[in-house]
């Protein structure tokens, strides 16, 4: 004779059949007293000889739990139960590179407190990146960078070609890096602190058009890192 189920007591016939808290379980009658999630023998807790999920299993405080029989044997079970189940997930994605992380409740909720914490971060990186001084600091050591003053030349809306710049005519002017600078664009010249600048050309407010001696780069230059000489 089939047992009844332990939840909607209909017989449990023995291809569907779950024998867990001292019960016959439905495969789908196995699930958890709160939320009704569906669970495998790896992923109940047993509270009153009822399945719960991790999420909703009660919370007790104070609790002595007695080492009897049931409770070892159901130890020792869902032991086996681990490391059967550990194995096959470490056979079927060996050599890919990646683990297998389980979608569950505690998981969704680390990871939408983690994407908050990510856009405060974003926040205040974005409000500092606005305040900056356009005067270069009184000292600056070899390495550091700086904001140029003033908008670049040439610039072009989002998703635009931007026309190559044309060269001034050579002026002979010669200018001395004060700072380093690290090339934004491809039409920049990067610069360490020290570098001999010819030809300079002033282009507009906060930029320079000049050869960098040292490298032979040619390009757009900020004229807050750079003083004539």
């Amino acid at each position: 004779m089939n047992p009844p189920c332990g939840r909607c007591n209909k017989p449990v016939y023995p291809t569907e059949k779950i024998n867990c808290l001292d019960k016959y379980w439905h495969k789908g009658c196995f699930s958890c007293e709160v939320c009704k999630m569906a669970l495998s023998m790896t992923t109940y807790k047993g509270f009153e000889k009822k399945p719960y999920c991790s999420m909703h299993y009660p919370k007790t405080s104070f609790t002595i739990v007695t080492d009897t029989p049931e409770n070892l044997r159901l130890k020792q079970q869902t032991q086996l139960n681990s490391q059967a189940l550990y194995k096959e997930d470490f056979e079927k994605n060996r050599g890919k590179g990646f683990s297998v992380v389980v979608d569950t409740p505690e998981m969704q909720r680390l990871k939408k407190t983690q994407d908050q914490i990510s856009n405060i971060k974003y926040h205040e990186e974005f409000e500092k990146s606005r305040i900056r001084s356009d005067a270069p600091p009184p000292e600056n050591r070899q390495g550091n960078q700086m904001e140029p003053s003033g908008p670049r030349p040439f610039s072009q809306p989002a998703g635009q070609m931007r026309p190559a710049p044309v060269a001034p005519p050579s002026g002979g002017n010669r200018y001395q890096a004060m700072y380093s600078y690290m090339a934004a664009e491809a039409d920049e010249v990067s610069l360490q602190e020290g570098d001999l600048i010819l030809d300079v050309e002033p282009i507009d407010a906060g930029w320079m058009f000049g050869s960098n001696q040292r490298t032979g780069q040619r390009g757009l230059l900020p004229a807050n890192y750079v003083r004539p000489v």
